[in-house]
């Protein structure tokens, strides 16, 4: 008996992986552009700036790249924005598909290490969310715009990205959370 797709809690990542694919090759053909969400993040700053000081954002090199001038304004909401927000919509629509009722705001491997408080591990979410943007505007895309469109398009800075953030990141986690300590939550 096949079960449904859209019922199951997780979906093969061969499968989730070729559709980002076909995703991407349907964004290249008919925006023009790779897929990407950290530009919206600069887009609904700029968007919100421009609200109290358009001529600030109008003559400010970063923003009016996404936003336009006054006299020749960008829409700050645009499919990339979209993209973002039906990222989550399609998030909680696959949740309620599959009745999934995991829920965890702690989990055991950061009790384990850093202890329990929702505070701290919310504290610590945040403040990892606001590195991780700054950090992917100062390269001028995110993971999804350097590793997933630039690797695909065999992009030279997209795959020094991949080998840095495996580089960094697998030292960090080590760090963080050494092997002892992640045998230990395991059991």
């Amino acid at each position: 008996m096949k079960s449904n797709l859209l019922k199951n809690p997780r979906w093969s990542p061969y499968l989730v992986g070729s559709l980002l694919g076909i995703l991407s090759w349907i964004t290249f053909a008919f925006m023009g552009k790779a897929l990407g969400t950290s530009t919206s993040m600069a887009q609904a700053a700029g968007g919100l700036e421009r609200l109290a000081a358009p001529t600030h954002v109008s003559e400010n090199a970063y923003f009016s790249k996404y936003l336009g001038t006054i006299s020749d304004p960008k829409p700050m909401i645009e499919w990339q924005f979209m993209l973002v927000i039906f990222l989550v919509i399609g998030a909680f629509i696959a949740a309620k598909l599959a009745k999934s009722t995991f829920k965890e705001t702690v989990p055991d491997l950061w009790a384990a290490r850093f202890g329990s408080s929702k505070p701290l591990r919310f504290t610590f979410a945040f403040l990892g969310g606001i590195l991780v943007i700054i950090g992917a505007r100062m390269a001028g895309g995110c993971t999804s715009g350097h590793g997933l469109s630039g690797g695909m398009q065999l992009s030279t800075s997209g795959w020094i990205f991949l080998a840095a953030m495996f580089i960094a990141g697998v030292p960090t986690a080590l760090i963080l959370y050494p092997r002892s300590l992640n045998q230990g939550a395991k059991s």
